[in-house]
Formats: C-alpha cells, sequence, structure tokens
C-alpha cells in the first residue's frame, strides 16, 4: 500500500496543482465573461442579455475544452478573448443597425445569433485552413504599425462600449448632450473609479483572486452604501445603478429552417467587412497571445497546430450558436504560475464556464453596472496604453503617426479600410525606410584592394599608380527603386571625381534580390559608364538578378560578367598593364620620332608634355572645313585623309597621311580658316599641339620654337616638290 500511495503521490500533487490553476483561471474567465456578454449584447440587444450570458459560457467552455485536449501547449486555457469580443459586439452591432434601418421592429435575436455563429464557423475554417497550409506565419508579416493600430482601436470600441454598457447610450458627438445629466455622470465617474483601483491594485500585482475579490468587494461596498441611503435593490435598478435580473439562461440553437428563412440575407454584403475583421482579429489574437505565452514560460508551441485546434475549436463554438475565441494569454499565464500545467486545468475552465449557465442570472442581479464597466474602461484603457502610449518608445515617428492614423481611419470607416489603408502606408513607410539603407557596403580601388596574384615589382608600381582606374562597390540587401536610384546617383558621383576610371566592379554577393524598377537605374549606370568608356563588371551575380537583366537587355558586350570578385580585379589588372605596356611603348615611339625631328631628347620631352594624346576611330572627324584653325597634330599611328566637298553632297579625298607624319602646320603658324576637313581612315593615335601651348613654347623656350619652325618649313617644302612632280607628270 505504501508503494502504491507513493506511486501516486506526485500525480495527484500535480492533478491539484492542476485544479488550483484551473480554479485561478475560472475566475477570470467568470468574470470575463460576464462583461464580454454585456459588451455584445448591449443597446437594442440588452433585452436578450440571457441568451448573451448563455452563447458566452457555451463559448467558453468549449474554447476550454478543445484548447485544453488539443493544444501543443498542456496548460493552455482558451475562451473569449477582448479582442474578439469587442470586433464580435461591432458585428452584432452592424447587423441590428442595418435590420432597424430597414425595419424599426424587426426579430433580432435568431439573426444576431445566426450571424455570430457563421462568423464563428468562418473563422475556424480560414483558421484550419491557414494552419494546414502553413500559412499562419505570414500573418506575423503584417507591418506593426497596422497591427498596433487594429488593436488601439479595438481597445477604443472597448470604453466606448463600457460607456453603452454603464449608461445605455452610445458615445458619438450627435449623442454628447444626453449625457449632461448627473446620474449619468455619477454612473460613468464610478466606473473610472473602479477601473482606477483595478490599475492601482490587479494590473500592478496580478494576483490570483485579486480581481474576484476587488469586483466583490466593489458590489459588496455598492449594496452596503444603497443600504445606508435606504435605496432597495429594485430602486437601484429602476435608477440604472444595477442590471435587471435577466431570466434564467435559456439556451438557444439558432438552426431552425424557420429561422434560416426569416434571416435578412440583404445586410450580409454590408457585413462582409466586418466578417473579414473577425477572422483578422481572432487569428492575430491566437498567434500574439501564444507568441507572448511562449516568451512568458519559456516553452515553444507548434504554430500550425495551434491554429488547427483554434479553429476546430470555434467551428464547434459557432455550430453550438456561440462566438469566435482563441487561447488567452491572461488566463493561460495565470494557470501556469497557479501550478497547473497539464490538460486538466482548462477542463476545469470548461467545467465552470457550464455551470455558470445556471449562476449567471442570479449574479448579474446583484452585479452593479459601473463594476463590471469598469472593467470594461480598465482593459479597454489598458489596450489603448499598451499600442499609443508604450509603443511611441519602439517606433519611428513615421510608424507612430502612421499607427495613430490607423486608428482613427478604423474608427471612422470601419476595420477592413482601415487595415487596407494601413497596410498600404506599412509599405509605403517600408519602402521609404528601406530605400534610406545604404545599397552600398563599401567601395574600394584597385590601388588599395587588389587580387591575390603575385605580381613582378613593375607590374605593382603600375597599378599603384594607375590602381585607381579600378573602381568597386560592395552591394548588399534588396535593390529595388528607391535603393537603385541612389546607387546610380554614388556612381555618378563617383565617375564624376575619378574621371581616370576605365573599370566598374560591382560585387552582388550580399545582394538579397533585385526588382524591375532597378533594372532602369543599372540601365542608367551602364549608359553613363560606356559614354565615359568605363567598362561595368558584374561579380556573384545570383541566376535570378542575371536572367532579370539579361532580359533586360543591360548584360551585353559592353558588361562583362566574372563569378568571382578575385579573378575580376585580376583580368581588371592584366587589361591595365597591358594598356600601361602599350602606353609605354607608344610614348618610347613618340620620344624617338620627335628626337629625330628636334634633334635632342630633352626636346622631344619638352613637346611630349605640351601635346596632347587623341584616339580616333575609324570615319570619325578630327577638324572641320572652315573651323579655325588653332591647332596641329601630329600622327603617331594610323591613317588619316584630307577631304575636300565634291559634287551632289560628296567629297573626295585628295591626300592620305600615315603615321609620323603631320597635319595642320600652317594652320596653326597662320590662323586661317582650315579649307579641309581631316578624316581617320583607320583607328587611329594623334597627339594634338593647340595655338595655347605653340605660343607659350615661343615665349618660355625660343630654341624649340625656331626647330618646330624649322620642321614645318621643311616638312611643306617636301609637299610642294611632291605636288610640283605631280604636276608635271599631268603636263605631260
Amino acid at each position: 500500500m505504501v508503494n502504491l500511495f507513493s506511486s501516486f503521490g506526485p500525480r495527484a500533487r500535480t492533478a491539484l496543482n492542476d485544479v488550483l490553476g484551473g480554479c485561478a483561471a475560472s475566475v477570470l474567465t467568470v468574470t470575463f465573461g460576464l462583461s464580454y456578454a454585456l459588451l455584445i449584447f448591449s443597446g437594442p440587444l440588452s433585452p436578450y442579455l440571457s441568451y448573451g450570458v448563455a452563447a458566452t459560457f457555451i463559448s467558453s467552455a468549449i474554447l476550454a475544452v478543445v484548447l485544453a485536449l488539443g493544444s501543443s501547449l498542456r496548460f493552455a486555457v482558451g475562451g473569449v478573448d477582448t479582442s474578439t469580443a469587442a470586433i464580435t459586439a461591432i458585428l452584432a452591432s452592424s447587423l441590428v443597425e442595418r435590420m432597424i434601418a430597414v425595419d424599426p421592429s424587426p426579430a433580432l435575436l435568431a439573426p444576431v445569433l445566426i450571424t455570430l455563429a457563421i462568423s464563428a464557423i468562418a473563422t475556424g475554417i480560414v483558421l484550419c485552413g491557414f494552419g494546414v497550409t502553413r500559412m499562419g506565419r505570414a500573418i506575423r508579416y503584417v507591418p506593426y504599425p497596422v497591427v498596433g493600430g487594429f488593436l488601439g482601436a479595438t481597445g477604443c470600441l472597448i470604453v466606448l462600449g463600457a460607456v453603452e454598457v454603464i449608461t445605455g447610450q452610445r458615445l458619438r458627438f450627435a449623442t454628447l448632450d444626453r449625457f449632461a445629466n448627473v446620474l449619468m455622470l455619477s454612473e460613468l465617474g464610478a466606473a473610472c473609479a473602479m477601473a482606477a483601483i483595478l490599475y492601482l491594485t490587479w494590473h500592478r500585482s496580478r494576483s490570483p483572486f485579486g480581481l474576484p475579490l476587488i469586483l466583490i468587494g466593489g458590489v459588496i461596498a455598492t449594496h452596503a452604501v444603497f443600504w445606508l441611503a435606504g435605496i432597495s435593490l429594485a430602486e437601484a435598478q429602476a435608477w440604472g445603478w444595477t442590471f435587471q435580473a435577466p431570466p434564467q439562461v435559456t439556451f438557444m440553437l439558432p438552426w431552425s429552417s424557420t429561422e434560416i428563412g426569416h434571416y435578412p440575407w440583404y445586410a450580409l454584403p454590408d457585413l462582409l467587412g466586418n466578417l473579414i475583421a473577425v477572422v483578422f482579429v481572432t487569428a492575430t489574437s491566437a498567434l500574439f497571445n501564444t507568441t507572448g505565452i511562449e516568451v512568458a514560460v519559456h516553452r515553444e508551441a507548434n504554430l500550425e497546430r495551434e491554429l488547427n485546434v483554434t479553429g476546430i475549436a470555434n467551428i464547434l463554438s459557432g455550430a453550438a450558436g456561440g462566438f469566435t475565441g482563441c487561447i488567452s494569454f491572461s488566463r493561460t499565464l495565470l494557470n501556469f504560475n497557479g501550478g497547473g500545467t497539464g490538460r486538466l486545468s482548462g477542463l476545469i475552465v470548461a467545467a465552470v464556464s457550464v455551470l455558470m449557465l445556471g449562476a449567471a442570472p442570479m449574479l448579474l442581479g446583484y452585479m452593479p453596472k459601473f463594476v463590471l464597466g469598469g472593467l470594461l474602461i480598465y482593459l479597454g484603457a489598458d489596450q489603448l496604453h499598451k499600442w499609443i502610449v508604450q509603443s511611441r518608445r519602439r517606433l519611428s515617428k513615421t510608424e507612430y503617426v502612421s499607427l495613430l492614423a490607423i486608428i482613427v481611419i478604423i474608427l471612422q470607416w470601419g476595420f477592413v479600410p482601415g487595415v487596407l489603408i494601413g497596410i498600404v502606408i506599412g509599405c509605403a513607410t517600408f519602402a521609404l525606410s528601406a530605400s534610406r539603407i545604404a545599397s552600398i557596403k563599401f567601395s574600394f580601388d584597385g590601388s588599395e584592394y587588389r587580387s591575390s596574384l603575385d605580381r613582378s615589382r613593375d607590374d605593382q608600381a603600375v597599378l599603384a599608380a594607375h590602381g585607381v582606374k579600378i573602381q568597386g562597390l560592395n552591394l548588399q540587401s534588396y535593390l529595388f527603386f528607391g535603393s537603385a536610384n541612389r546607387l546610380y546617383q554614388h556612381v555618378k558621383a563617383l565617375i564624376a571625381r575619378q574621371p581616370e576610371c576605365r573599370f566598374l566592379v560591382f560585387d552582388f554577393k550580399l545582394v538579397t534580390g533585385i526588382d524591375s524598377s532597378a533594372i532602369y537605374s543599372f540601365a542608367q549606370i551602364k549608359r553613363a559608364a560606356l559614354g565615359l568608356g568605363i567598362r561595368p563588371v558584374l561579380v556573384h551575380l545570383s541566376p535570378a538578378a542575371e536572367r532579370a537583366l539579361r532580359s533586360s537587355g543591360f548584360i551585353s558586350d559592353e558588361v562583362s560578367i566574372v563569378p568571382e570578385l578575385d579573378h575580376a580585379l585580376e583580368w581588371c589588372e592584366n587589361e591595365i598593364i597591358a594598356q600601361h605596356q602599350d602606353l609605354a611603348k607608344e610614348e618610347a615611339s613618340l620620344r624617338d620620332w620627335f628626337t629625330q625631328i628636334l634633334g635632342t631628347e630633352q626636346d622631344a620631352a619638352s613637346l611630349i608634355r605640351r601635346c596632347q594624346r587623341m584616339e580616333v576611330d575609324a570615319g570619325e572627324t578630327i577638324v572641320r572645313a572652315g573651323d579655325v584653325a588653332d591647332s596641329m597634330h601630329f600622327i603617331l599611328d594610323g591613317r588619316v585623309g584630307i577631304m575636300i566637298p565634291a559634287d551632289q553632297g560628296r567629297t573626295t579625298r585628295v591626300r592620305s597621311l600615315g603615321r609620323y607624319t603631320t597635319i595642320g602646320e600652317m594652320g596653326l603658324v597662320s590662323r586661317a580658316p582650315r579649307n579641309a576637313t581631316i578624316q581617320a581612315e583607320v583607328a587611329s593615335i594623334l597627339y594634338v599641339l593647340d595655338a595655347r601651348q605653340f605660343e607659350a613654347i615661343k615665349t618660355d623656350d625660343p630654341a624649340l620654337s625656331q626647330k618646330l619652325l624649322t620642321y614645318f618649313v621643311s616638312v611643306m617644302a617636301e609637299r610642294l616638290t611632291f605636288a610640283n612632280r605631280t604636276i608635271a607628270v599631268l603636263r605631260r
């Protein structure tokens, strides 16, 4: 027997802890359930409060049972939540308004119960769909200001609903004059005092039994005041200080053919937005509450399973004539802190909810309105404080303003416009913020960052002197219209600062994606680069990015694609070294030619410094007839033709000049307009001596000037001799 008792001892202790934790959670379920029933069945629906109480506790019982048996968190407690109750109240109120607009005295109960049940079933189906398809996680991508604005508006609506519960009047601008009543103001003042007491006591301690003790204390104190003032219960009910005791709770299934036949189907399209809002609020609350519980108790939940279980619970709740709910953060945490770790806790909550079907009317008959109204004001104000005050510390100014705007939009036009506009605002805010993120992680040039190839000292000296011709940009993040345009502006400024740049290397290793609008910016970069003789080089380009750039025509023969940055740098360096070697050979050839012309290397070097290098392609015009002759050209390589006008707009070549020849000498001396057009016949390299440099030579180095003039005369003499011989031949 001893061994048997000891084996069951831990199980008994665990079960006892589950019972105690479940009882603590049940206290909140009962208290919140009465408040939610009053919130939903207020105004024109207040005569049907007994049915509302029944629907509330039936919903709480079903949600508690299903979540207790199926949740991945064994100690989970489900029920009607503050946010879901608020949006359900809005749905019921919207239906009533539309029905009264058509018929001033409609039968409200059955249509309201059917609508709330339909919303619960539809919500359950959607949640199960989210769970099966794993789409539930997508709701976490809804912008935070949208969620905050949504829940902040919910808190505001709870406060407005509390005012209606207490006074029987909706708080609107058109009804403000009705609140200029001492009795109403007294009731509202008492409710605000109760909300303040809840904030100063239970809000800070969160004791399991603190809330019921405060509420019971408020009820006892109120009836003590009534007794001292000589006010009977009937008089208190007549004056509106307490609720009229509803009749015995009657359970009603609204699915009879008669009630369905009389259902106002005409109102359903107008309620579609609110139905969507019910689904959104329930899904958001389920996921947010589950995540909050994970953080608070350091346990991991299966989100897909939670969505499926919550969906099934809502379907069953709707089928039984109840409404939506989900896992409760406060009740689950209260159960866990009270020692509950098993599924028995949730079953205890369900059992208490069923028992309340008989006890609730008696409790409401003695319940002052301001007590439960104060609880609703506290819940709504707590929600507002969380999302309007506390969120200010976590949000930027733009996000916070968008959150407030979403709250105003929801209060003015409804949840669906608020959510849709909020998502648009959130996306625009994100795009603006993302565009401010630098798309360039770092930049470099070829003189400071080189390939891993070991090179000779001569090659290293070339790269040290000319490495700035390689300009590299290490890109990052997602490139779209905002960030890509900033990249284009950066590249424009870069090539303006570095006119000697010849290779523009883009490293896409840290780029997560590129959209079609960004491709336009890359096309602008390409045009700007190619116009200045700069070759774009793309590195670490993903297949998707390459397809996008290739389909747009950005990738062509003028753009190089290299798999790795090291290889790209090596190729660019080889090109620079080869170009430098060609320039060195070219300069040596030019020096030899000028030395032959002028007699000394010193004079040749001095003339080279005065000349400007010029490259022309085949067919390119060098000077035009009629232009001012302000320069001469030394042809180092290639061939140019001297063209004069001919019949029918054509031109005729009268002379062709090859390498180591000059043109324009007489024009440089006489400054007369040119009488012929000079055009490159093949790709050529020329060195230009303009009039300004020639005048400087005459002033600074008369000896060199004299040698140049002597060379000009000799060239002219040779050409004159050639012309005379040609004329003599033609005269034969």
